[in-house]
């Protein structure tokens, strides 16, 4: 199968497997798997942030930031296609006690400034409305097809937040496809962020696992509440292992993922019943509208299932996300065998 749902179905390579087999591991609810500590470590290396807790999902990772960072009852603020909003079943409101205030990136970038974020925001307001607690942004952004936030625009968001007291964490799933799009390191991208999370299992490559970034007293309080949600795991080094493969030389290939993707959009974009913008392809994610081939993005993702290729439909879109397990051959194939059924 070209399986092309998501860059989460990609599978750990031969160096990833063999360092599995061969981890040095230790009870990390103790502290003591020496291979969770080094990927911690050199995780906190590269963003340039205090500590990194490595959490198995970056869901989990997100959650945690959420929780943290604010108190039950009051309000966070993200772009209203995010990932937290939309794709992490309610969890805030169930786990941190928050409702979600969302905006709508006038650009469609799903990168928001700080014009749109302040007349969303509630700081002095009656007793009786929620408070807002945190602003949460996202890079990639998913469903706004793999867009990208520079480093400037991020820092003057964050400095804004801060002179009004609030955090701002950052939903860095794919913050390393962001770094090699821009040519900007992923310490620059998320340098005035309070948080980040970033994801190993995705672009990079590893089967499983995120990490958490932040001060030391932040991460103390994340840690706690890892072990609450149960995240708390323990000969862990197993899986920490293909992360640190993932962390290290992951960003290196990730411009062939973007290079695929690009092709994709342009061969896509030639024909007649599909509508796509090439110049927002900038990652590894393709979202192209079919309503011109008059079909739903369900029946044409079930016809390309016949044939091989496995994607995901949502109303007249369909996404298709190149990474390590796509070639360019298998684009190719893609392209081919959905010139035919567009028609």
């Amino acid at each position: 199968m070209i399986d092309l749902r998501s860059d989460t179905v990609t599978r750990p390579t031969v160096p990833m497997r063999k360092a599995m087999a061969e981890a040095e591991v230790g009870d990390d609810v103790f502290g003591d798997d020496p291979t969770v500590n080094r990927l911690q470590e050199r995780a906190a290396e590269v963003f340039e942030k205090e500590a990194a807790l490595w959490v198995p999902t970056g869901c989990m990772g997100n959650e945690i930031a959420v929780t943290v960072h604010t108190k039950p009852g009051q309000e966070i603020v993200t772009e209203d296609r995010s990932h937290i909003l939309n794709y992490e079943v309610g969890a805030a409101a169930i786990i941190s006690g928050v409702t979600i205030r969302p905006v709508k990136s006038v650009d469609g970038s799903g990168h928001l400034k700080w014009d749109e974020i302040m007349p969303s925001l509630k700081l002095d307001v009656p007793y009786y409305q929620a408070v807002t607690g945190l602003v949460c942004l996202e890079n990639t952004h998913n469903f706004a097809g793999g867009s990208v936030m520079s480093a400037e625009p991020c820092a003057a968001v964050c400095e804004k937040a801060h002179d009004l007291n609030l955090p701002v964490h950052m939903d860095g799933a794919r913050i390393f496809n962001a770094s090699v799009a821009l040519d900007e390191s992923v310490a620059d991208l998320t340098r005035h962020c309070d948080s980040v999370m970033f994801t190993l299992s995705k672009g990079l490559g590893a089967p499983a696992g995120s990490a958490l970034l932040g001060t030391h007293e932040f991460i103390s309080k994340a840690r706690i509440w890892r072990k609450r949600l149960g995240g708390g795991m323990r000969q862990v080094g197993i899986l920490a292992a293909a992360g640190l493969i993932a962390l290290e030389e992951g960003p290196e290939r990730l411009a062939q993922d973007h290079s695929n993707a690009k092709y994709l959009a342009e061969e896509m974009s030639k024909i007649d019943s599909v509508v796509i913008n090439v110049d927002n392809v900038v990652t590894n994610i393709v979202i192209f509208d079919i309503s011109g081939t008059g079909k739903t993005s369900a029946e044409i993702v079930e016809a390309l299932c016949g044939h091989g290729i496995l994607a995901i439909g949502f109303g007249n879109l369909i996404r298709m996300v190149t990474h390590l397990d796509v070639t360019a051959e298998d684009i190719a194939e893609t392209i081919k065998v959905f010139r035919k059924l567009a028609k």
